[in-house]
């Protein structure tokens, strides 16, 4: 099951950081909460985030639609493994296994429908 991030966002936005409500990628963001990305971009919106927290990544989990988003970003502008490795901060080992992992998703061209 997975968490109500909108609900978890707004509660702590009102408690904790009511003059952060009225700001405009915040609103736009909780929105639409439905990747991870989408969670560590309003996660760092929020909270104020230290030096050595941004440099972590081991704590890091990307769901698969995340995944694929940064497949596809690296494939259609032919993005070498190691500059998405530098500016993403994930490991040129773990970029490898996504697209072994994901190969057919990344290639994959909406179908038409001949059934008409």
């Amino acid at each position: 099951m997975r968490p109500n991030y909108h609900k978890i966002y707004k509660d702590i936005i009102e408690i904790e950081y009511p003059e952060k409500q009225n700001d405009p990628k915040i609103k736009t963001l909780l929105k639409k909460l439905n990747t991870t990305d989408d969670v560590l971009k309003i996660n760092h919106l929020i909270f104020k985030q230290s030096k050595n927290s941004l440099d972590n990544q081991k704590l890091k989990i990307y769901d698969k639609k995340t995944i694929i988003k940064l497949l596809n970003y690296q494939k259609k502008h032919n993005f070498s493994t190691q500059y998405m490795a530098r500016k993403y901060k994930i490991s040129r080992t773990t970029i490898a296994k996504w697209r072994k992992k994901f190969l057919e998703e990344i290639h994959e061209k909406p179908k038409l429908n001949t059934n008409l």
